[in-house]
């Protein structure tokens, strides 16, 4: 056996592993769901082949696209607000400074808790009553008396993205601290010596070169966003009146609550698609930009 055909057989037996992993854990689950898809499958069992009428009802189904869309509103109102704070801090962490492990560790530590876990303790922290937000408010003169957080659906989406941003901002931070670091000392010294100020470095050096760790945190983020469920399902239960209704959320009613498995399973594939496209489309967009 030559060295070459060696290496190829060495290298199939490394990745057998996680090519199996693949197969089992991604690409049977997936074709299963596309099979379910084009059944009349309940979550008790039965059904037939239908073709494409769970795709048909679908494109008809107006809570579906209410949802979709509360979804889309949901992903572009907090996208911007991570993309700040995320290069913001991560601008802060990444500066060499004592403190610079502690706020790191601080700042990322909300990360390692679970959607559930941080989205009850803000329900209960959100709460008319007894909760220690409306407190805070109060006594700093903000509001006049405790505030119901989830009886409108503004006020609502407003209490679910302050607990999501407390959630996850530490990872984007961390993806971007990374970016930051890996660009050299030199390049910014010679901007300094050419008098640069801070901002104009930042702008004109640390996004530029940045960029693929910005991007990466930005896709991270609406892929997260659109895909939003735990915190909706545990904090609005998509109220008041089904206005927090999300796209996972309306899957989750259909499969789990109406027991309706193959029309969710079409739900799904027709979400996969949207979530699918619109990562492709911001990843030709950032490279597009940086050749540009």
């Amino acid at each position: 056996m030559s060295r070459r055909s060696r290496n190829r057989w060495v290298g199939l037996v490394y990745t057998t592993p996680a090519l199996a992993f693949v197969s089992v854990f991604v690409l049977w689950p997936l074709c299963h769901v596309l099979w379910l898809s084009l059944t009349s499958r309940s979550l008790l069992g039965g059904g037939e082949f239908i073709g494409f009428d769970n795709y048909t009802r679908a494109f008809a189904d107006k809570s579906f696209w209410q949802a979709l869309e509360f979804t889309l509103t949901y992903t572009a109102y907090i996208t911007p607000i991570l993309l700040v704070l995320n290069l913001a801090l991560a601008l802060l962490t990444a500066a060499d400074t004592p403190l610079r492990r502690l706020t790191r560790t601080v700042i990322f530590l909300p990360v390692v808790i679970g959607l559930a876990s941080s989205s009850l303790l803000w329900y209960w922290l959100f709460d008319q009553q007894v909760g220690l937000f409306n407190k805070l408010l109060v006594d700093l003169g903000i509001l006049t008396e405790p505030m119901i957080w989830f009886r409108k659906a503004a006020s609502a989406q407003v209490a679910v993205t302050i607990s999501v941003v407390w959630k996850v901002v530490g990872f984007g931070m961390i993806l971007m601290v990374a970016g930051i670091q890996a660009i050299s000392n030199d390049i910014i010294e010679a901007s300094r010596i050419d008098g640069a100020s801070s901002f104009l470095r930042v702008r004109r050096i640390v996004i530029p070169l940045a960029m693929r760790s910005i991007v990466m945190a930005t896709v991270i983020s609406v892929i997260g966003s659109m895909l939003a469920f735990d915190q909706f399902y545990l904090m609005t239960k998509g109220g008041p009146r089904g206005q927090t209704f999300t796209s996972v959320y309306w899957v989750f009613q259909n499969g789990f609550a109406r027991f309706e498995l193959g029309y969710s399973s079409a739900l799904s594939v027709i979400l996969m698609v949207i979530i699918t496209s619109a990562t492709a489309l911001q990843l030709w967009l950032s490279r597009k930009g940086s050749k540009a």
